[in-house]
């Protein structure tokens, strides 16, 4: 076998069963930043939080500032006011609409998938409305961790159910003694 090639695994996975330190049932998904962490509020959740939220206000207020320059540009070039203008209204709704798509995100799934890719564009150009939700949500929660706990402990729900209800291997059951 080449480095490139794996080898067997024997300790088990998906086709071969649970492995050691991997409990059954449903796995959590994982956020980015975060991992796992966000089941348990395990390790330094708390100060990934906080960290992410400086992290993502200071990304929104160096972007402020690459806009300006940006503006300034514009109105060295002496383009006209109305130009400015356009400007200024296209990042500001841009801006408000990405902050409305990427808020929605973290709390629900989007139903069309199309519809979403279509807008990745106008959420590129609204960039520092998508970094102020982002701070926004990180004083709540990890950005998503309403809408994955949801998924998670239905997932879990379902699978302690059909766990429950199962009746086992009939050729393993005891038989009843007659007398």
């Amino acid at each position: 076998m080449s480095d490139d090639e794996q080898t067997p695994s024997t300790t088990g996975g998906p086709a071969g069963g649970p492995t050691g330190g991997t409990p059954a049932g449903p796995q959590p998904e994982e956020i980015r930043f975060f991992g796992t962490s966000w089941v348990d509020h395990s390790g330094t959740y708390t100060l990934r939080r906080i960290g992410l939220a400086v992290g993502s206000l200071a990304a929104a207020v160096a972007a402020c500032f690459v806009l300006r320059f940006a503006y300034q540009g514009l109105a060295i070039a002496n383009v006209g006011g109305i130009v400015n203008m356009l400007v200024v209204l296209m990042f500001a709704v841009c801006s408000a609409i990405a902050f409305r798509k990427t808020w929605e995100g973290f709390g629900r799934r989007p139903t069309d998938p199309a519809r979403e890719e279509s807008l990745r564009s106008l959420k590129a150009i609204g960039f520092i409305g998508s970094l102020l939700a982002y701070c926004a949500r990180c004083f709540v929660e990890a950005p998503g961790e309403k809408l994955r706990r949801a998924e998670y402990d239905t997932a879990r729900a379902q699978y302690e159910k059909r766990r429950g209800t199962r009746t086992g291997n009939p050729a393993a059951r005891k038989k009843p003694k007659r007398r």
